[in-house]
């Protein structure tokens, strides 16, 4: 359990865990109960679509190369380019984190007016390993042991056993993240088994968002 948060109004639960754990699951199953969900995947590929500042900028640094012939961003050629170069990826990380938290902001607030007195979600993938723990009211952490996630990737995304460990091992080890969690769901399991805990968790936080009654 982390300590004391900053209180935000709306109320915000930040959404994490491993690649391949469940994130997505949980997000829909929360979004079912009545959760709008922000997802930061999305809001990634929003700031560099064609006209965008961002788009621009990394046009800027890292060349033509990384568009396609309709202009959008190659994301595959990107995500190849910084991943075997720190340097790069930080240079990438320091373009388009500024507009992703100003949209995160921007959609935040819109969903507060819409759906006020809400219970809004936000899925972050690297939200421990950017410590960002401190944006939202609550952390939520999606969790599935690694030979789990290593099925689920071999399954998924049809690469070897090899690959997927290459891929977990370059991320912050699941287990790391525990402790820095308010509240962890265990996607191990069944479907059903995972629906029970995100419904124990829902009637939970429902008595801690604002305007609920003492």
């Amino acid at each position: 359990m982390t300590g004391e948060r900053i209180k935000t109004d709306p109320f915000v639960l930040g959404i994490t865990g491993g690649i391949a754990s469940g994130k997505s699951t949980v997000s829909a199953m929360l979004a079912e109960l009545g959760a709008p969900l922000i997802d930061f995947d999305v809001l990634a590929r929003v700031v560099v679509e064609p006209g965008r500042p961002a788009l621009q900028a990394i046009v800027d640094h890292f060349g033509t190369m990384v568009l396609r012939t309709d202009g959008t961003l190659d994301r595959k050629r990107m995500s190849d380019l910084v991943f075997a170069d720190p340097d790069q990826r930080r240079r990438l990380e320091a373009i388009i984190h500024a507009p992703i938290f100003a949209e995160y902001r921007s959609r935040v607030g819109r969903l507060a007016r819409e759906h006020p007195g809400a219970l809004i979600q936000a899925g972050v993938p690297l939200l421990m390993e950017m410590d960002l723990e401190h944006m939202f009211s609550k952390v939520l952490l999606v969790y599935a042991r690694p030979a789990q996630q290593v099925a689920r990737l071999t399954a998924r995304d049809g690469i070897t056993r090899a690959a997927a460990m290459k891929i977990l091992t370059s991320q912050m080890p699941i287990d790391k993240k525990v402790p820095r969690a308010d509240f962890i769901i265990d996607n191990g399991g069944t479907e059903a088994e995972t629906r029970i805990q995100v419904k124990a968790l829902w009637e939970k936080l429902q008595r801690q968002l604002p305007g609920y009654p003492a």
